[in-house]
């Protein structure tokens, strides 16, 4: 095998989350607080985000967001978060692993 050829093998295997952008990953920061480092949460009253799927976790923010989902603190939070904000945070937790 060829160093080229080693190279791009090892690029391809990475997991899909380490090519995220800076910008996922720090918008999903501000949900480790309540859920967990990476989604996982450690309170077994607060949702795992880890693993759910990149449309449920975006419907549920935009439920949130819109009012459709009542909640203490969820929908002002989302509120403060654009549609694209919004995907990128679902893109970011539907990539970690449970």
């Amino acid at each position: 095998m060829t160093k080229t050829f080693v190279a791009v093998l090892a690029c391809t295997a990475l997991p899909t989350f380490a090519q995220e952008s800076p910008a996922a990953r720090s918008l999903a920061a501000t949900c480790t607080a309540c859920h967990g480092p990476d989604g996982k949460s450690v309170a077994p009253e607060m949702v795992a985000l880890a693993g759910l799927s990149r449309e449920h976790i975006a419907s549920q923010m935009r439920a949130f967001r819109d009012g459709a989902r009542p909640s203490t603190i969820m929908q002002q939070i989302a509120r403060g978060y654009s549609e694209q904000q919004i995907d990128l945070i679902a893109d970011y937790f539907s990539r970690r692993p449970r």
